[in-house]
């Protein structure tokens, strides 16, 4: 009787798998290379951090927090969240260990991994999702900005993805956000909502604006809007911030009712959209959080970033048809007939790798048919062929897989013959 594993992923947490797995790796680069071309330095985060922080930081109104973290208490009392965003944590790290008072702003950080969400599991929303994500943090520069929604787009597009469309407003600052908060709750309590929403409009009544609910919408399409009611200083810094994207060659679109899913946003608020992937449409977006940092306990400084989907990414090629990823396990594969040319083919190998060449062999007792076989399945450019006679001549066949063209190369000389063939 066979046994079979009864376990599987929890509900909700995608694995990654080759040849799949090539595709995903190849998202997350490609985003992360866009971040350090701009001069961003990696930062490795804790996966959970203490609760409060993200409760005072991410913001206690916000479904993210009062419906969506994953929380738990450790064998001291004390409660933490896995961590459900990444700017909280980022801002922890750069007050804890000073960064900001460094006399180098804006600290430049860019980061990737994990993030967890305890919602309804659907097509592109995950209970462990995948993001890239990028913060400036110390600078309020409206070029700064649009460098960082520039370095989304770049990404996208470096993957070959264009069928999204960037959407941006502005949220105001201190000098015009107050007045509007009044006026928009002012507007919200004369509606006749529901008393769960009343309760949010009292709390936070942009988040109101954010109901995907049709009624509730319906009646909130008249809303007064932050862009209307924007300072004279938080309208030319939008303004300045939509001059560099123009400069930029960013196409953008102005959505003034977009409201991001947490508190701390102000000034630029952005969102990337694609249409084809249904009601989760976003793969990223971000915004600028210029009184985050002293909530936090830090100084009054400034930030910007952006937390971009790798899985929503990959789900968006596929809707596109496109692949980021080289299908191709390896650029060479070693096929070897006999244990003498076996041994030697092992340490070939190992001198192709040390010449960043990629290298898989025909392991076990796999005849010349099926050693062939997995020569094709690798997608390799190039497959070796050592046999007894080859290794008494002090040569390897080498073949050319896309034409089937083969020719013999000395085994000293194979190395460089294959590394000026592949751009090494």
């Amino acid at each position: 009787m066979t046994k079979t594993s009864s376990f599987t992923a929890p509900k909700g947490v995608p694995d990654y798998l080759p040849p799949g797995s090539a595709e995903f790796v190849a998202v997350r680069d490609g985003l992360i290379h866009a971040a350090r071309l701009a001069g961003y330095g990696h930062v490795e985060l804790p996966v959970f951090e203490q609760t409060a922080l993200f409760a005072r930081g991410v913001g206690e109104s916000t479904d993210v927090v009062s419906k969506e973290m994953w929380t738990f208490a450790d064998r001291n009392g004390e409660s933490f969240t896995l961590r459900p965003e990444g700017t909280a944590g980022v801002m922890r790290a750069v007050i804890q260990h000073g960064l900001d008072k460094s006399g180098q702003l804006p600290v430049k950080l860019v980061y990737a991994g994990p993030f967890f969400r305890y919602e309804r599991p659907q097509a592109g929303r995950y209970r462990q999702l995948q993001q890239v994500g990028i913060e400036a943090i110390g600078v309020d520069d409206p070029a700064l900005d649009a460098e960082v929604i520039a370095i989304a787009d770049a990404g996208f597009r470096s993957l070959g993805l264009d069928g999204f469309r960037l959407e941006i407003t502005s949220l105001g600052d201190e000098t015009c956000r107050p007045q509007y908060r009044e006026l928009l709750q002012e507007f919200l309590l004369g509606l006749p909502l529901d008393e769960e929403t009343r309760r949010r409009a009292r709390i936070n009544p942009l988040r109101v604006l954010d109901d995907k609910r049709p009624e509730v919408r319906e009646l909130t399409a008249n809303a007064p809007l932050m862009i209307d009611h924007l300072s004279e200083s938080a309208k030319a810094h939008f303004d300045q911030v939509l001059a560099h994207l123009d400069a930029l060659g960013v196409a953008y679109v102005v959505n003034p009712r977009m409201v991001r899913g947490l508190d701390y946003y102000t000034k630029t608020t952005f969102e990337f959209v694609h249409d084809k992937l249904g009601a989760q449409s976003g793969i990223g977006g971000g915004g600028r959080y210029d009184g985050l940092m002293s909530e936090l306990g830090g100084q009054p400084l400034s930030g910007i970033g952006f937390g971009l989907g790798v899985d929503r990414t990959v789900l968006a090629l596929a809707a596109e048809g496109k692949s980021a990823a080289d299908p191709a396990r390896c650029q060479v594969f070693g096929v070897a007939l006999g244990d003498a040319a076996k041994a030697r083919m092992v340490a070939l190998a190992g001198q192709l790798r040390a010449a960043d060449i990629s290298v898989d062999l025909a392991y076990g007792d796999r005849g010349m048919k099926g050693a062939m076989k997995g020569a094709d399945r690798s997608g390799a450019k190039y497959t070796l062929v050592l046999g007894d006679r080859d290794l008494a001549e002090n040569t390897v066949v080498v073949k050319e897989m896309a034409s089937g063209e083969q020719r013999p190369v000395a085994l000293d000389e194979v190395v460089g013959v294959l590394g000026e063939a592949l751009g090494r």
